[in-house]
C-alpha cells in the first residue's frame, strides 16, 4: 500500500506503519491528510487481518525524536461551530474505535514527543513501548488550549493508568517521562532507543506481566464505590476552582465528562466527550489560547540557521541573584559558565542561587543527585578574566549604571575572541548609549531576562542601528534552545515589557494615592484575572527598581510618565518589598507573606476611596494599552504579536484574554478611547491623553490586529 504520509509495510508477519515520512516540520502531527492515511492503513490492516496475512502491527516513526506532537492545531482552529467539531470527530473516532477493535497485538512504539492526539493513538493500541531517550515525554495537553483530548483520551486514559492519574495528567497537561511511565503504568516497556525496532516484535507477543498489586486493587474498588468517586471529583474541583480561579471553563468541562462517563459504553462515553469537545472549542477561552499557540510558534521561527554562530560555553559578568540565575541557565543547557564578578562574597550569591534553581529540581525528582553534583561544578566562580577566550556568549549583569556598564564592555571587549557574542541584561538603560562603549558593536544586543529566571519564560532580545543581524538570529536561536520564549524589539525607555508595565505599576500607586485600599487594588487586578495584584508584584520587583525605572521611563517618555511620589517616599522609608521582607506586604525569612505592612497602611492618609472593581480595572489596564500604541508607533516592535507574547510571558497578563492588544480588540478601540477621555477629564489630561496611534486607529476603524 502506498499513502501519501505513512508508510506501510509488513514484515515477517507484522505489520509497520510508519509517521512522518514525507514531513519537512520539526515535529509529525494528525493533520488531515496523515488522520485520512490512517483510515486507510487501519482499514487495511483490517483486511490483512481477516486473511491472517499479519499476527501484530507496530505504529512508529521516521522523525527520531518525535512520535506524533498531537493533531494539528490549525485544524482545531479551523472549526468554526459546534457541528461541524462533531462531524470531525466522529470521523475520528470511527478510526481510533477500528484501531482499538483490532483482535491481533498491535502496540505504539515511541521515540521522544507523544502528546495530545499522538498519546490518544497509543492508547487505542494494545501495548505502549518508550524509548529510553531522555527526550521521550508522553501526555495529554489539550486543557492549555482551553479544550479537552477528543480522540478518546479522557476514556482510554484512566482505564490504563487509573483514575487519579489520569485526572492529574488531564487536568494539568502534564508530560510524563522516564522510569515514571512504568511505574504508573502509562507504557508496557522502556526500550533502548538504538533496539527499539528490533526488540519490539519480541515485547509484541510477550504476555504482559503487569499484575495489579494488594493497594491498586484496594485503591479500585474504592474508586469504584459511588460515594468514593464522589468526593475525588468533589476535592478535584475544589481544586481546578483555586487553580484557575474559573477563568478557564476546560477543566470543569473535564471533571463534568468524566464523572457522567463512568459505567458507560464506549459509544456513549464518546459522545459526551464529543460535544464537550465542541463546545470547548467554540469558546472565547479557547479562541484565545489557540491564539497564543500560533503567536508562540511564529515566534520559534529561525532564519538562517545554518549560518548562525554556536554557544558552547557562556559567560555571566555580574553574580548576585539575577547573576545567579543565568548562570543556572548556562549550566542547565551544559555550557559549562564562567560567573565572574568583583568580590568572593557576590560570586557565593550567585552560587547559591544557582543551587536553589537546581535544589527545586532536585526535590521534585527532576534531576538526580548526580547530575545535581555536576550542573554545579560546571559553574566556574571567578574575580578575573581566565577563561573568557573560551567563551561564545557573555551576559553582562552588574549594576545598573549605564557609566559603569560602559567600562565593564570596554575591558572584556578585549578579553574574548572575535566572535563571542556580547550581551547586557539591563532591564531599561539603553542599548544604543551602552554599544558606543564598543569597537565592534555589531555584536553586541540586550538580553533582557526576567527575574526569576529559572520561572520566568520569556526573554527581551534587544536590538540597536549597528546590531548584526545573524547576532540576533543566533541570540533568538540560543534563547529557544534554552527553553524561552524570545521576542526581538529596537532599543527604547524599557523596551517593551516594563514600557507597558510602568504605566500599571505607576497608575497603581496614584490609585492607593486617591484613597484605594491596598486589598481592593490587589483583588480588582486579580479579579481581571492576573496572576497577583500590583502592589505584590511591586514587592516582587523591588520598589528600589521600581523607582529607578519609573525615573527613566519619566526622562524618556515625558509626562505622561510622571512617576507617584508614593513609591518614593516608601523607598526613602527602605520598604523596598520581598526582597528586605517589608513593603506593602511583610514577608517571613521564606519570602512568605504575612500581611499588609501597617507602616505603609499608615502612609495611605487619603480618605477611603470605595471605587468599583471595573473603575480600577480599567485604570490599570487602559494605560497599558495605550502605551502599547506608542511602541507601535515608535517601531520598538512591529506587530500586535509581539506586544502580547510579551505583556503574556513577561507578565503574566491573562493568557485566557489572549494577550493586552487581542482583549483591547475584543473590548472595541472605539470604547476605549472613550474610556480614555473620560479619564482625561476626571483623572489626569498628561495620563490618559489618548495615543495618537491609538486615535488614528479609531477614527479608521482598525483593530491592533489588522495592521
Amino acid at each position: 500500500m502506498n499513502f501519501e504520509t505513512l508508510s506501510f509495510e509488513v514484515k515477517q508477519e507484522i505489520l509497520w506503519v510508519g509517521f512522518g515520512l514525507k514531513t519537512k516540520k520539526s515535529m509529525t502531527t494528525l493533520d488531515r491528510a496523515t488522520l485520512e492515511d490512517l483510515k486507510g492503513a487501519i482499514l487495511e490492516a483490517q483486511n490483512l487481518e481477516r486473511n491472517g496475512s499479519i499476527k501484530g502491527m507496530i505504529f512508529f516513526s521516521h522523525k527520531p525524536g518525535v512520535f506524533l506532537a498531537g493533531a494539528d492545531i490549525s485544524v482545531i482552529n479551523s472549526l468554526k461551530s459546534e457541528a461541524e467539531a462533531l462531524e470531525a470527530l466522529a470521523e475520528a473516532h470511527s478510526i481510533f474505535n477500528a484501531l482499538d477493535d483490532l483482535k491481533i497485538p498491535t502496540a505504539a512504539l515511541v521515540d521522544g514527543v507523544c502528546l495530545g492526539g499522538g498519546l490518544e493513538l497509543s492508547l487505542a493500541c494494545k501495548k505502549i513501548f518508550v524509548s529510553d531517550n531522555a527526550k521521550t515525554a508522553l501526555g495529554l495537553p489539550e486543557v492549555m488550549l482551553g479544550i479537552l483530548p477528543g480522540f478518546g483520551g479522557t476514556y482510554r486514559l484512566p482505564r490504563k493508568v487509573g483514575l487519579p492519574t489520569a485526572l492529574d495528567m488531564i487536568l494539568t497537561g502534564k508530560q510524563i517521562k522516564g522510569k515514571k511511565l512504568k511505574s504508573l503504568g502509562l507504557v508496557d516497556a522502556l526500550l533502548p532507543v538504538e533496539r527499539m525496532q528490533e526488540l519490539a516484535p519480541t515485547y509484541l507477543f510477550k504476555k504482559s506481566e503487569k499484575k495489579k498489586s494488594l493497594k491498586e486493587e484496594v485503591e479500585a474498588l474504592a474508586i469504584n464505590n459511588f460515594l468514593t468517586r464522589k468526593i475525588i471529583f468533589q476535592k478535584a474541583r475544589e481544586t481546578v476552582l483555586k487553580t484557575t480561579k474559573g477563568f478557564y471553563p476546560a477543566p470543569l468541562k473535564i471533571l463534568e465528562v468524566l464523572e457522567k462517563g463512568a459505567g458507560k459504553s464506549r459509544a456513549d462515553y464518546l459522545n459526551l466527550e464529543s460535544e464537550a469537545f465542541a463546545e470547548l472549542c467554540q469558546t472565547v477561552q479557547s479562541k484565545n489560547l489557540q491564539h497564543i499557540f500560533f503567536l508562540t510558534d511564529e515566534a520559534k521561527k529561525i532564519e538562517n540557521k545554518d549560518k548562525l554562530l554556536k554557544v558552547n560555553r557562556g559567560a555571566v559578568l555580574g553574580a548576585g541573584v539575577m547573576g545567579g540565575g543565568i548562570a543556572w541557565l548556562f549550566a542547565q543547557n551544559d555550557q559549562s559558565p564562567i560567573m565572574k564578578d568583583i568580590t568572593p562574597e557576590a560570586l557565593e550569591l550567585g552560587l547559591k542561587q544557582a543551587s536553589e534553581n537546581f535544589s527545586k529540581a532536585l526535590k521534585r525528582k527532576r534531576m538526580s543527585e548526580d547530575d545535581f553534583n555536576r550542573k554545579m561544578r560546571s559553574i566556574t566562580p571567578a574575580l578575573n578574566f581566565e577563561g573568557f577566550k573560551n567563551v561564545d556568549l557573555v551576559v553582562e549583569a552588574v549594576v545598573e549604571n549605564m557609566d559603569i556598564k560602559k567600562k565593564v564592555f570596554a575591558q572584556i571587549e578585549g578579553e574574548v575572541t572575535d566572535k563571542c557574542i556580547l550581551t547586557s541584561n539591563t532591564s531599561s538603560l539603553s542599548i544604543e548609549e551602552m554599544s558606543k562603549a564598543l569597537k565592534n558593536p555589531s555584536r553586541f544586543a540586550g538580553l533582557h531576562f526576567f527575574n526569576p529566571v529559572n520561572k520566568m519564560p520569556l526573554v527581551e532580545i534587544i536590538t540597536h542601528e549597528k546590531a548584526d543581524p545573524l547576532v540576533i538570529e543566533s541570540l533568538k536561536k540560543w534563547t529557544l534552545d534554552a527553553k524561552k520564549t524570545p521576542i526581538v524589539v529596537k532599543d527604547g525607555p524599557g523596551f517593551l515589557v516594563n514600557r507597558i508595565l510602568a504605566p500599571y505599576l505607576n497608575e497603581a500607586a496614584f490609585l492607593l494615592e486617591e484613597g484605594v485600599s491596598i486589598e481592593a487594588l490587589d483583588q480588582a487586578a486579580l479579579d481581571f484575572g492576573m496572576p497577583m495584584g500590583p502592589c505584590r508584584l511591586m514587592d516582587e520587583i523591588g520598589i528600589d527598581v521600581c523607582v529607578k525605572v519609573g525615573k527613566i521611563m519619566h526622562d524618556g517618555l515625558g509626562s505622561r510618565a510622571t512617576p507617584s511620589s508614593l513609591s518614593t517616599g516608601l523607598y526613602d522609608k527602605k520598604l523596598l518589598g520581598k526582597k528586605n521582607g517589608k513593603g506593602f506586604y511583610l514577608y517571613d525569612s521564606a519570602g512568605k507573606s504575612t500581611g499588609l505592612n501597617p507602616e505603609v497602611v499608615s502612609m495611605l492618609t487619603a480618605k477611603k476611596n470605595n471605587m468599583d472593581p471595573l473603575t480600577i480595572q480599567m485604570r490599570l489596564f487602559l494605560p497599558m494599552v495605550n502605551e502599547a500604541a506608542y511602541i507601535l508607533a515608535d517601531k520598538i516592535c512591529d506587530d500586535a504579536g509581539t506586544v502580547d507574547i510579551g505583556m503574556i510571558y513577561g507578565t503574566g497578563f491573562p493568557p485566557f484574554k489572549g494577550g493586552l492588544l487581542r482583549w483591547a480588540d475584543d473590548e472595541g478601540l472605539e470604547q476605549i478611547a472613550e474610556r480614555l477621555a473620560n479619564f482625561t477629564e476626571q483623572v489626569s489630561r498628561e495620563r490618559y491623553s489618548i495615543a495618537p496611534f491609538l486615535s488614528l486607529m479609531v477614527s479608521d476603524k482598525k483593530k491592533f490586529y489588522d495592521l
